[in-house]
């Protein structure tokens, strides 16, 4: 570490550029990629980028404090269409690529996003939130004032709920709106909307002869109270549409093949409810036989890492080379995500795969090229070019004078043996200004999900701790994608048993094998799941002298009725619902063992986390305070179960402020 560089500090979220979705240009000479800041406004901004494969410098395509993104090239590039906010909501804006001001596509009333031109450039199909009473011919989008009015008359009329999924953490409370698929041609100027169903239907992709759109939904009557999503496909002379899966399972990231006679996409039937690993797929259209490329793989397809510091999509597959023989994926594997070919016939092998995180491609079949977008535990983000002789070669410079400012610490990898002989793979930081001959305080900390993972990615607030002199340990304990199907599914009906032994297990590694962690000061913290692991955890050992818990859950009894995913999560994660065994539930609720808590704890909740919802924070703060003990409860407002991610800047620096105040007057 470089000493002589400044210590990180919450306020650099604000100095750091995030990148995402890389898209090479038609003609495979240059891309374009989308990067992300916190402006003055204390807003994030997204502009559009433009750079030749041979240059070292990109172009700046569109300026602002809007969010722009998702820009997709006509077929022969001397078009493209892109999504911003600039006039309020998301619309689809055109530009033509050799110059010239950008013009509004759409001006529907809650906006239009994710569009996809047909292979000939003839129309271009897109996604909008629609209600059965508009007609989309006559679509205009509200003034901020119409907007606000609008909220304000909603906000004065009760809510009537007669469906179970009627809220979620992404949207807040549902309204009468579905997710549509809508055409727009540029011959006619036209729009034509191409769905219907009472359902949200996710698009896909179009077929090569522009013929056909491939979709996914639930249209089944059941759906209310089901987690299918099915994949279809419609023809648009006919709007006939053929369902190509049977109803047992999630299937998304879909695409036509090149000839339009198959179709690759994820999913899987849930064998293994949540914790169940992706499926490559295969299936023929004509058909619809259904083949997986996958069985033999044993790892989570896609990229499931866990971070603070991504913002945007990009690309993960599958995508179809062009003479349909191979597919390309990202992958999740031991504490990294690689990118991967297979052909149709199963071959797997590897094209580039690192101590690091690809967290986005696009691939150039001419040339058989892709540009990756890579974070490593060291650097939030570059783009780097991988030739077909497998050669990287870095094109971007991504936060350079934040690098050179600041000590950024390099993880040491570590292998854990639990209690049982299962193998652990955690990481630790060392402090900033690290000397040998010291103690420093340590901080354990958990992922959420639990069915997620650390690893070799860039991680804000890891750093901040280290820079705050502490030792930080995180690991991908029993129930952590990246370790195969059997490690990935351990932690259900198990919670606080195995996971828990587990986090244990890496502790005592750490004290035992550095000399230089001060046991009398070790701290926990996680979030989602890992709030969850710290409630537990604080009531089960005296051992840490300062705990934080963020937006976590406390009670599985109120869990199941109160979370946007309690009434399926529960039976998933546990193997019963609420009214199956009460008991059972109640006794792996960290609120029934608080009169063990001897630990300072301090609760961060967001006001609106409908997925972990504040009631949990409540219970907790308000039983131990009862009990008086030492607690002490922050509530986020306006903020959602996403608040460490992609939550208002000013709310993540703060909370972050928060954790470091606890652990500083703690430890």
């Amino acid at each position: 570490m470089n000493h002589s560089k400044r210590a990180i500090t919450s306020e650099d979220l604000k100095n750091m550029e995030v990148f995402s979705d890389p898209q090479y240009v038609p003609n495979g000479n240059a891309y374009t990629y989308v990067s992300t800041i916190i402006n003055e406004k204390n807003e994030y901004q997204s502009n559009l980028f433009f750079q030749k494969t041979e240059d070292k410098k990109a172009k700046q395509w569109t300026f602002g404090s809007d969010k722009n993104s998702n820009l997709r090239f006509s077929p022969n590039g001397e078009k493209a269409v892109f999504q911003s906010t600039r006039s309020g909501l998301p619309q689809l804006w055109l530009i033509e690529t050799d110059g010239g001001e950008a013009r509004p596509l759409t001006t529907f009333k809650n906006g239009a996003y994710n569009p996809t031109w047909s292979k000939d450039g003839k129309y271009l199909v897109f996604s909008a939130s629609l209600d059965d009473s508009e007609d989309i011919t006559s679509q205009k989008e509200q003034s901020k004032e119409e907007r606000q009015k609008e909220n304000e008359e909603k906000s004065k009329q009760p809510l009537v709920v007669n469906t179970l999924k009627y809220k979620s953490d992404a949207k807040g409370f549902h309204d009468n709106k579905k997710v549509q698929i809508v055409l727009y041609s540029f011959e006619q100027g036209t729009f034509t909307q191409l769905t219907s169903d009472e359902a949200d239907h996710g698009f896909q992709d179009i077929s090569p002869d522009g013929n056909h759109i491939l979709f996914n939904a639930n249209l089944s009557e059941n759906a209310d109270s089901e987690l299918i999503s099915d994949l279809y496909t419609m023809n648009l002379k006919t709007k006939e549409v053929s369902k190509l899966t049977k109803g047992t399972g999630t299937n998304h990231s879909a695409s036509f093949s090149p000839s339009g006679d198959k179709v690759i996409c994820f999913g899987h039937d849930y064998e293994y409810s949540g914790a169940t690993l992706s499926e490559l797929y295969l299936i023929d259209i004509a058909t619809a036989e259904r083949t997986s490329l996958s069985t033999d793989w044993d790892m989570q397809l896609g990229d499931v890492m866990v971070g603070d510091t991504r913002l945007g999509e990009s690309t993960t597959g599958p995508v179809w080379a062009q003479d349909e023989k191979s597919i390309f994926f990202i992958a999740t594997d031991y504490g990294a995500t690689g990118l991967y070919q297979v052909t149709i016939d199963g071959d797997l092998k590897v094209r580039y795969k690192d101590d690091n995180h690809i967290f986005g491609f696009t691939y150039h079949d001419s040339s058989d090229s892709f540009i990756l977008g890579i974070s490593t535990p060291t650097n939030p983000c570059n783009f780097y070019k991988l030739n077909s002789n497998r050669k990287l070669s870095r094109l971007t410079n991504a936060n350079a004078t934040f690098l050179e400012e600041v000590a950024i610490t390099e993880p040491e990898t570590l292998t854990i043996t639990a209690e049982d002989g299962l193998e652990i793979q955690g990481w630790l930081l060392r402090p900033y200004g690290f000397e040998e001959n010291k103690k420093y305080p340590f901080v354990l900390e958990i992922h959420g999900g639990p069915h997620a993972m650390y690893g070799q990615t860039f991680f804000h607030e890891l750093q901040l701790l280290s820079a705050k002199g502490y030792v930080v340990l995180y690991t991908n304990p029993r129930g952590s994608h990246g370790y195969g199907q059997k490690f990935v599914d351990a932690v259900r009906s198990n919670y606080g048993k195995g996971d828990y032994t587990d986090l244990m297990s890496a502790v005592d590694y750490a004290l035992k094998n550095y000399s230089f962690i001060d046991e009398s000061r070790l701290g926990v913290t996680g979030g989602s799941y890992g709030g969850f692991m710290t409630n537990w955890i604080v009531g089960q050992t005296n051992r840490f002298k300062a705990a934080v818990t963020q937006r976590s859950i406390s009670n599985w009894l109120s869990f199941y009725g109160v979370s946007d995913i309690g009434f399926f999560f529960t039976k998933w994660e546990h193997g019963l619902n609420l009214l199956d065994d009460p008991a059972k539930l109640w006794d792996i609720s960290p609120l029934k063992y608080a009169e063990n808590v001897e630990t300072p704890l301090l609760i961060l909740h967001g006001e609106r986390d409908f997925r972990c919802t504040i009631e949990q924070g409540e219970q907790l703060f308000i039983t131990l305070k009862h009990l008086h003990k030492e607690v002490e409860f922050v509530r986020f407002p306006g903020a959602t179960h996403e608040l460490s991610r992609s939550g208002k800047p000013e709310m993540r620096i703060a909370r972050l402020d928060h954790i470091c105040r606890w652990f500083d007057n703690y430890l």
